[in-house]
């Protein structure tokens, strides 16, 4: 599937050549490439390519789909049964929300990558990193001193509260899926984000967010009370929903409720 997937964006003119993998994970694997600037906007870019069905893990996708409305009787007994075609419709349905959501939260200014072109199994979106390293995930990262890792901290929730207050709940945020570059972090791995407006499981999902990344910090020497993080955030966007649109945006709810 890679060379296919490749030879897609090489005869599209979006990429010139590929350089090298950058990391391999359960659904994926992404790939440095020299982007086509003329096409792209970027000199460097990441292409996601997504396993093939039998390599892809989607014990809990349930859990992820919950609210979700589809149409057609065939395809939802498809996926409960998780059939060969169900399967084949869960591969696309998690391409597609992790290309809408991308196209979303960087719309928003949320710090996550641009995406630039999809297929059914593949996003191609901007590179965070430069030539010689990508930006090192943040169970990785070695903070200069406690004041940077401390700021990383107030980022990172500050990023939840962001894609919380645009409708979007990761659902499986953990230090893994943070990047660090040059003082800045950028969340990525969204195929499994839910809507908190529609998901029961939303609230859950977020408090699992937090404490993740809180006990991340934790062990780096920065208490949090990430109960307490996730209930603020959660009871702010709630009443926040209730608050007219046109003077939403000039709302700027913190994690404290601030």
């Amino acid at each position: 599937m890679h060379d296919e997937v490749f030879e897609h964006f090489l005869d599209e003119g979006l990429i010139e050549r590929v350089i090298r993998p950058i990391k391999s994970g359960k659904e994926a694997s992404v790939h440095l490439v020299r982007a086509n600037p003329r096409t792209t906007g970027e000199e460097l870019a990441a292409l996601k390519i997504y396993h093939p069905l039998d390599r892809r893990d989607f014990r809990d996708e349930s859990l992820y789909r919950d609210g979700e409305f589809i149409k057609e009787r065939r395809i939802r007994v498809a996926l409960e049964k998780k059939t060969r075609f169900g399967r084949e419709v869960q591969g696309g349905i998690w391409v597609g929300r992790e290309w809408e959501t991308l196209h979303a939260l960087f719309a928003a200014g949320t710090p996550v990558p641009r995406p630039i072109e999809a297929t059914d199994h593949a996003i191609l979106m901007s590179y965070i990193g430069d030539e010689d390293d990508a930006a090192p995930q943040l169970h990785r990262y070695r903070a200069t001193d406690d004041q940077e890792v401390e700021d990383l901290l107030e980022q990172s929730i500050r990023v939840v509260e962001r894609m919380l207050f645009h409708d979007v709940v990761h659902g499986d945020l953990s230090p893994f899926n943070i990047l660090v570059w040059e003082g800045r972090i950028s969340v990525i791995d969204l195929p499994q984000a839910v809507d908190p407006k529609k998901n029961r499981h939303a609230e859950a999902l977020l408090a699992r967010d937090v404490e993740r990344v809180c006990e991340h910090f934790a062990r780096r020497g920065v208490a949090s009370d990430p109960r307490r993080i996730a209930d603020d955030l959660w009871t702010a966007w709630t009443f926040a929903d209730l608050v007219p649109e046109e003077l939403r945006a000039t709302l700027e709810v913190g994690p404290s409720g601030g």
